[in-house]
């Protein structure tokens, strides 16, 4: 059900969905019906993980009422962190990439800082990170991940020495 809601241009799991193609992608982008069904997909799913969409203009998120619950369901099955890599990519082709800025960082946040989601921790590294688009903004996080990463000295994400010059 995600991938049909999160279409790409690689194969996924679902070897029968067809990628996309540019051509497709830009068309999906100039229809305002097609990007209204993708914001409304893109909350129904942030919903199913515990997390609300609180502006659509920037994509700030914000831990759901039920986000305990839906944690624990994230902590205990890891094909989550498939669809939540297959939704940042998305996000990104279909130029929500403020979105994935705000959705990487919401994912750096509780699992380095508040430490609600350990299990999603070497996903959010290992790949949610890798999908942002924008160098900068990728960058910025690479350096709050190392911020907040714990031992520091362990981490390997990013060239130590340019993450203690960074800004």
């Amino acid at each position: 059900f995600p991938f049909r809601l999160f279409p790409l241009r690689e194969h996924g799991m679902n070897w029968r969905a067809r990628p996309l193609t540019c051509q497709e992608i830009q068309a999906f982008r100039k229809s305002k019906e097609v990007m209204d069904r993708f914001i409304r997909a893109y909350k129904l799913m942030l919903g199913f993980y515990g997390i609300n969409l609180v502006n659509e203009e920037t994509g700030e998120l914000k831990r759901a009422e039920n986000w305990c619950e839906r944690f624990e369901n994230l902590n205990r099955y890891s094909h989550n962190n498939l669809r939540i890599t297959r939704i940042l990519k998305c996000l990104g082709e279909m130029g929500y990439e403020d979105y994935q800025v705000h959705l990487v960082k919401f994912f750096l946040t509780e699992t380095l800082v508040e430490e609600t989601l350990p299990n999603v921790k070497r996903s959010a590294l290992d790949y949610f990170l890798f999908t942002v688009r924008s160098k900068e903004k990728r960058r910025e996080l690479v350096h709050y991940a190392w911020q907040h990463f714990k031992p520091q000295s362990s981490f390997v994400w990013g060239p130590r020495d340019k993450l203690q010059k960074y800004r």
